[in-house]
């Protein structure tokens, strides 16, 4: 897994595979999902994403 963020278009992308992207959707507005050929989520794109109530520089990580 991998998140960017993007300050010059406030984009924060979340890259969850690999696979190559063959649709993508905007659920709720400002929220776009990337799925693969075989359905897979593939990211997830936050437009606007330091207007949202999400903190771009601020990531956590954690296993349980």
């Amino acid at each position: 897994m991998k998140v960017k963020y993007d300050k010059e278009t406030d984009i924060l992308y979340i890259t969850l595979s690999d696979e190559v992207i063959e649709e993508s959707d905007e659920d709720k507005k400002g929220f776009v999902l990337d799925y693969s050929k075989s359905g897979n989520l593939v990211g997830i794109e936050i437009l606007n994403a330091s207007k949202s109530s999400i903190n771009p520089a601020k990531v956590e990580y954690e296993v349980a």
